[in-house]
């Protein structure tokens, strides 16, 4: 076997591709407008860091250190791109960190540290505004908390008895990242939950006139400050609710409507009117549809409490008029929230934190986040381009059938070229 060697040939050619349509969409100058100013003899710009950054996830890394000896080398004469070292992308990201802040419930003991960028928070609406997230004719918002397992030094044991911190994340129309608030590990999701929202909805007013249709949470949002701030905020909302708080309203449903979900399991939907937070809003408490599920228990166990062999579910709501059955459909796939985390944690870094504080981590968390937004609209606009890539692909994919190209530039008559080796599938 004869080898013939060529330093300038990158494995990871179709990058290129990436960083042009990134230029087309002006990230580098939107970057520049929303990031402090670096100094003049500085000798890599936010775009280098940045691009160099979404590089390590769209070229098969997962930790910062890949773009040592494993990526650098791709991407020496790269003239899209002056690839900086890993200190140099850390130090400048350590420099975007804001001092946490902490608080305690008026009855705890427990202090909460929470962590918030509105800097970057604000360098993402922009970026969603400039993709056009919130264009499209119905806006939805998710709301959940996801556990980071990390042994940093201010890690705090979470309720999974493992250390880690445990962010509250706001997503848009179930795919992009909206708002991200960094949390302790025993922060529970409960606790300052309102405050967290009520601050996603002030960021995403300062972008758009429009209130949002719909929002989704779960039953740690059961609260009468969230359904208060939501009632103004957005038209209409849907939160679950654990049994022990509403299951008395259960024998009050009369009417039960059959279906099967996507499982293929037969359930039953039904409904009644309630009017919770009856204590807390007094003579001002609102009446609110309680949407309750129920399906066959497997064991046909009955249950102590309702008399019959059933689980039981239920979703609070103030829209009037989607159906009961709609409605549970509807909420069901706020589900998406967790394959949303599943995308970040595996696909995007979030498994592999590279700083020991909360603050610096947040930082991390952002620019990360931007990244996963840029996806979805990248594979969008290659998917039409490039023969078996489809919009819906996890990166992994993406990496095998698109970034991995042979190719080298090559200057010649004053004209930079990119020279493929292979065959690249682009639809002509």
């Amino acid at each position: 076997m004869k080898i013939q060697q060529s330093a300038l040939i990158s494995a990871f050619g179709g990058i290129n591709f990436v960083f042009e349509l990134l230029n087309t969409k002006k990230v580098d100058q939107l970057l520049n407008d929303n990031l402090p100013v670096l100094p003049q003899q500085s000798q890599y710009g936010w775009k280098d860091l940045f691009y160099s950054l979404l590089s390590i996830y769209m070229c098969g890394g997962d930790v910062i250190e890949d773009l040592g000896k494993n990526l650098k080398p791709h991407f020496t004469k790269n003239p899209l791109l002056n690839m900086p070292s890993p200190d140099t992308v850390l130090r400048r990201m350590k420099e975007l960190a804001i001092p946490n802040k902490s608080a305690r419930t008026l009855r705890g003991m427990v202090e909460h540290s929470f962590n918030t960028n509105p800097m970057l928070t604000n360098l993402n609406m922009r970026l969603l505004k400039d993709l056009g997230v919130f264009n499209t004719e119905e806006l939805t918002l998710d709301y959940d908390n996801t556990i980071l397992f990390s042994e940093k030094e201010d890690c705090s044991m979470t309720y999974k008895r493992d250390k880690g911190y445990q962010p509250g994340v706001c997503t848009i129309n179930e795919s992009n990242i909206l708002y991200i608030e960094n949390r302790g590990g025993n922060s529970d999701a409960k606790s300052f939950q309102h405050e967290t929202i009520e601050r996603a909805f002030i960021a995403l007013a300062e972008h758009t006139k429009r209130k949002p249709d719909h929002f989704r949470a779960d039953a740690a949002s059961y609260q009468y400050e969230v359904v208060k701030l939501l009632e103004d905020k957005v038209k209409n909302f849907y939160i679950g609710n654990r049994n022990s708080y509403v299951e008395k309203y259960y024998s009050l449903v009369n009417l039960w409507e059959s279906i099967t979900d996507s499982t293929g399991e037969c359930m039953e939907i039904g409904e009644v009117r309630i009017c919770p937070f009856k204590k807390q809003a007094g003579k001002k408490a609102k009446e609110y549809r309680l949407i309750v599920k129920r399906k066959a228990t497997k064991s046909n166990q009955l249950d102590l409490f309702m008399g019959d062999a059933y689980e039981y579910r239920s979703i609070l709501t103030n829209n009037l008029n989607w159906s009961a059955v709609e409605i549970a459909i509807f909420y069901n796939h706020r589900g998406n929230m967790e394959k949303q985390f599943d995308i970040l944690k595996n696909d995007f870094g979030w498994n592999n934190l590279p700083f020991s504080h909360m603050s610096q981590n947040t930082v991390f968390l952002h620019f990360t986040s931007m990244i996963r937004n840029l996806y979805n609209f990248i594979i969008q606009h290659f998917s039409t381009k490039v023969k078996g890539l489809k919009p819906w692909y996890r990166i992994k994919k993406f990496i095998f059938r698109f970034i991995i190209l042979p190719a080298k530039f090559v200057y010649r008559s004053r004209q930079v070229t990119l020279r493929v080796f292979g065959i690249t599938n682009f639809v002509t």
